[in-house]
Parts: C-alpha cells; structure tokens; sequence
C-alpha cells in the first residue's frame, strides 16, 4: 500500500510506532441492543475497533460508527454514528427548541434505529452535544453470528484508512471465540 501510494509518509510512521511500541491498532468490543440495528445487529454483536488515542476531524469523519464514552456513565461505553462536528448548526424538529452551533471539539452521535425514540436510542437528542475527546475507536468490522459478519459502512474516508488495517488486524476466528451471544 505505502508502495502504490495508498498511504502516506506520516500513516505509515504511525502503524509501526504504534505497532511497535503500542501493539495492535485495534480491539474487540461487545455490543448489545438495538441502537444501532440494522447496522451491527439488534441482539449482540462482536465489534472490531480501531482505536483513536486522539479524535479530532482528521481522524474521525461524519459519518463513522465509533465507540465514545457513555456521557452518563465514562466506565461504559456507546456505539452510535458520527452525525455532527464542530461548526455545524443544529435545529431540532420541535419549533420550541432554539438553533445552536456545535462549538471547538464537540459532535453529535446518533443511533441508526430509526424507530427508537430518542430516550431508547440513547443518543445526542437525548444528552446533547459530546466532546470528541470521549471518542475512543472507530467500528471497522461487525460479527453478528458465525454467517452474519463483515465490515462496517462507515465514511469513504474512513473505509480506503481502514481496509489495510482489516487485512492485517482481523481474525474472525478469534472474533467467534470472543463472540458472547
């Protein structure tokens, strides 16, 4: 890849840094609930995360499923979409609430059920705003059973970063191993 262009001096400076000295780039979390079907799955699903040590929109895109800290609870941890970062203004569909911008290093999450409301979906209409600091990886492949798995649609950005991670970092089989449901 670093040959035929796919990535850049500074990316391929940061896989052997990290490899070297921080081991693998990615991990594996365990999902459970419907927020985010049909995308990983409405029971539970084995999730391969990339890790970002350092979110900010160089690194993360809208668009992205990514794993943040749950604002309720910083010891658990949330799987919803990128929908919003800094700069852009949000308008609610209820004509009481006022249009805000999303300040310096703040996003918006939403879940990809369409038909939870938003205190089911546990998302930014109901906690607001976050602070991309609580971003912690970006969803790079999905096991939902031992036929149903694959890799996440996530922004093109992210999808050309990650194919070459995916080539390297997965292992369904040890995912099938860790796979909880």
């Amino acid at each position: 890849s670093y040959k035929r262009g796919l990535i850049s001096d500074r990316e391929l400076y940061d896989t052997v840094w990290k490899n070297v000295f921080q081991g693998k780039l990615t991990y594996l979390h365990w999902n459970k609930g419907e927020a985010m079907a049909p995308t990983i799955g409405e029971q539970a699903s084995t999730l391969l995360v990339r890790k970002i040590p350092i979110a900010d929109p160089t690194r993360v895109f809208l668009g992205d499923v990514i794993v943040l800290k749950d604002p309720d609870n910083s010891e658990n941890y949330l799987v919803r979409r990128l929908a919003a970062t800094e700069g852009y203004e949000m308008v609610s569909k209820d004509e009481k609430d006022e249009p805000f911008v999303l300040e310096k290093d703040q996003c918006w999450v939403l879940a990809d059920n369409d038909k939870l409301k938003p205190k089911e979906a546990k998302d930014s209409r109901l906690f607001g705003p976050v602070s991309m600091t609580d971003i912690v990886g970006r969803v790079i492949y999905s096991l939902r059973t031992a036929v149903d798995h694959g890799p996440v649609l996530n922004s093109h950005y992210s999808m050309r970063k990650d194919s070459s991670l995916l080539e390297i970092e997965l292992d369904v089989n040890d995912m099938m191993k860790n796979h909880k449901a």
